[in-house]
């Protein structure tokens, strides 16, 4: 946990890798969001319909790599500071 900046990129890499993937199953699989509700989280959602668009696509990705990069800092700075 010495360089903070580097765990920050690879944070960020991973974050923007796993949320394209994520976008793109659901654009040309689009059940996969109520499976995901019913299997993964045990209950049962209407989501309604799907709006995806290049301007929906990159204000998710900003706001899940900075939710991922707030979260990993905190991690990194929690685990300095914990003896």
């Amino acid at each position: 946990m010495n360089n903070l900046n580097h765990l920050l990129k690879v944070t960020a890499v991973w974050t923007t890798i796993v949320y394209v993937v994520c976008f793109v199953v659901v654009a040309f699989y689009p059940p996969i969001r109520e499976l995901f509700f019913q299997y993964a989280l045990h209950t049962k959602i209407a989501v309604g319909t799907i709006d995806m668009n290049v301007g929906n696509f990159i204000s998710g990705l900003i706001i899940w790599n900075i939710i991922d990069i707030v979260s990993v800092w905190l991690f990194a700075a929690l685990y300095k500071s914990v003896k």
